[in-house]
């Protein structure tokens, strides 16, 4: 693994320190809540589109999607199917509703509709969930860097943190606005030439046509699956139904993205920044699996690592298990080679049919000696007492970066991976901030002057910074990252977005019985997933947001007539 060259740390230095002087820079000197919060609502169209989307597009986005689609191929694309239609469900109707109120949160229209304590309840479930997944956002790249690059974990941790606390804090809304647009400049011009650059890195005879079909042939292009299996995680229909839900509370009930859209111009720049993100993300995501396959497709004629995390190969190469491992990577060495034979008769069209099953054949057959040097890495971490994630995902794509790509390329592709988690981090430490200041200080205190809201709206944006770096030096790597944020986004979103659709469409039901169901739902939503987790039951994580969603406004409903039917009796 090649070591970083100068280009590469003064490309990838200046990237970051220009975006973080930028943004405190262009931003200083808000002078009241609105221009701190809201950005002085002067954000046009296309800078909250591409703030959205920021929002949305974390580190983890661009470390392990490609991971994604080299192992499991491009369904993944399926979960962000119901994207689109929750984009234009939120334009007609949560977007009119929060400017017509004038809001600074989502939570306070709650109050309005029900009461202080309802308002309470859903601000911290959004803080509970939001804020720990600011500490993932930058605990992702930083453990991976950390690897990779032979970085200290915990100095990366505090460095991204603070380079993000620096203008967040000074800057508010529009400081987080400003620095994405350029943020997204700089992840999409990495993520193309990345891309072109594996294309040209194939061999001379493999166009792009060529690599679709070797990737089809391995089943990497296998795009939507019908099916109603629930073994299936990543399937049409709970990416249109599941998707949908978790999309609808993301984006019309978190924090983090509607405080984004709140800082438009006016409701029309509001609609037509998210449509924007609604037409756009669907090809994005699309594209950065494409990018994941195409690297697949280069280790079908470069041979990859038996395993792409390096911490984890040392680890069990200098355990009792060496041996077994060295020999798993003879295994799959001669293995890779016989795929040779077979790949080069498929690409001249030789019964392409029967040698697309062989080709098939040979990657599960690659996939099983991965899966048994996982198992010794496994046994390795547990014999030795350490921890270790033998599950390398997450470094498919930046293992190929620092191996594959030319000197300067690679601080750019360092820089899209960094500038991609402070524009998530940004935007969640905005929407803690302003979370605790409007919904839990603001309204539990008595009336303050603007010159001290923001002050403390910045105080707290500060404590959740630090905060978030606490979460990321203690966290621990799940299966896969991306996985990790949108479960525990599921295990809150349906809850949260029921009593949202409960406040738009049920007027019937009131506060006290919203705020019971909540409660009730949220503890049922937690049972259903650790009972998943022990293998109890089927119910993968995307659905618990339509589950959530549907508990929380049965039960606020059957409440709210029993409560009516006593009050009748009483009376």
């Amino acid at each position: 693994m090649q070591a970083l060259n100068w280009i590469d740390w003064v490309i990838l230095g200046l990237t970051l320190l220009i975006i973080v002087i930028y943004g405190t820079w262009q931003t200083r000197g808000s002078k009241n809540v609105n221009d701190y919060l809201k950005g002085g609502n002067t954000s046009k169209w296309w800078t909250i589109g591409l703030s959205v989307m920021a929002t949305q597009a974390s580190a983890i986005t661009f470390l392990s999607t490609p991971g994604q689609a080299f192992n499991d191929g491009m369904g993944f694309v399926q979960f962000y199917f119901g994207l689109p239609i929750a984009m234009i469900i939120i334009c007609m109707v949560f977007i009119p509703l929060y400017h017509r109120l004038n809001v600074y949160t989502a939570y306070e229209f709650l109050e309005k509709r029900f009461d202080l304590k309802t308002r309470t309840l859903t601000a911290i479930l959004f803080l509970i969930q939001r804020g720990l997944a600011a500490g993932i956002t930058i605990f992702a790249p930083a453990i991976i860097l950390s690897v990779v690059l032979g970085w200290d974990l915990l100095s990366l941790n505090i460095l991204i943190g603070l380079l993000v606390i620096i203008y967040t804090v000074s800057g508010g809304t529009r400081a987080v606005n400003v620095t994405q647009k350029h943020q997204m400049i700089v992840i999409f011009s990495g993520m193309l030439v990345a891309f072109f650059l594996i294309v040209s890195k194939l061999p001379q005879d493999i166009s792009f046509t060529k690599a679709l079909e070797i990737a089809g042939a391995s089943g990497k292009m296998e795009i939507l699956d019908f099916s109603f299996n629930l073994n299936n995680r990543y399937t049409f229909w709970s990416g249109i139904i599941g998707g949908t839900f978790l999309m609808l509370s993301y984006f019309g009930t978190d924090q983090s993205q509607v405080q984004r859209y709140l800082s438009g111009k006016s409701v029309k720049e509001m609609q037509l920044g998210l449509l924007f993100n609604g037409l756009l993300k669907v090809p994005m995501q699309f594209f950065i699996l494409l990018v994941g396959v195409m690297v697949f497709v280069f280790y079908q004629f470069n041979e990859a690592p038996l395993n792409f995390n390096p911490t984890a190969t040392e680890l069990v190469l200098n355990s009792e298990y060496a041996d077994e491992f060295k020999a798993l990577q003879k295994e799959q060495k001669d293995q890779f080679n016989n795929k040779q034979l077979q790949i080069k008769d498929f690409i001249n069209q030789n019964e392409p049919d029967e040698l697309s099953k062989s080709i098939l054949l040979a990657n599960h057959s690659s996939d099983e000696i991965r899966n048994k040097a996982k198992l010794l890495i496994d046994k390795a971490a547990e014999k030795q007492a350490v921890k270790v994630e033998s599950n390398d995902k997450d470094y498919v794509f930046i293992h190929f970066i620092l191996n594959n790509l030319p000197r300067g390329l690679i601080g750019l592709l360092l820089a899209v991976i960094l500038s991609a988690a402070m524009s998530s981090t940004s935007s969640e430490l905005n929407a803690l901030g302003s979370t605790t200041t409007i919904d839990l200080y603001k309204r539990n205190t008595s009336e303050k002057s603007e010159e001290h809201m923001v002050k403390a709206s910045k105080w707290f944006t500060f404590a959740w910074g630090i905060m978030a770096i606490l979460v990321a030096c203690i966290a621990n790597l799940a299966e896969n990252l991306i996985q990790l944020v949108n479960i525990i986004g599921s295990i809150f979103y349906g809850n949260v977005l029921g009593i949202f659709l409960i406040a738009f469409f049920f007027k019937f039901v009131k506060g006290n019985a919203v705020f019971m169901a909540a409660i009730i739902t949220q503890g049922i939503v937690i049972s259903l997933f650790l009972l998943n987790e022990y293998e109890k039951i089927n119910l993968p994580f995307l659905w618990l947001n339509f589950v959530g969603c549907i508990i929380v406004i049965t039960i606020a409903y059957i409440l709210q007539l029993l409560y009516n039917h006593d009050k009748t009796i009483t009376t």
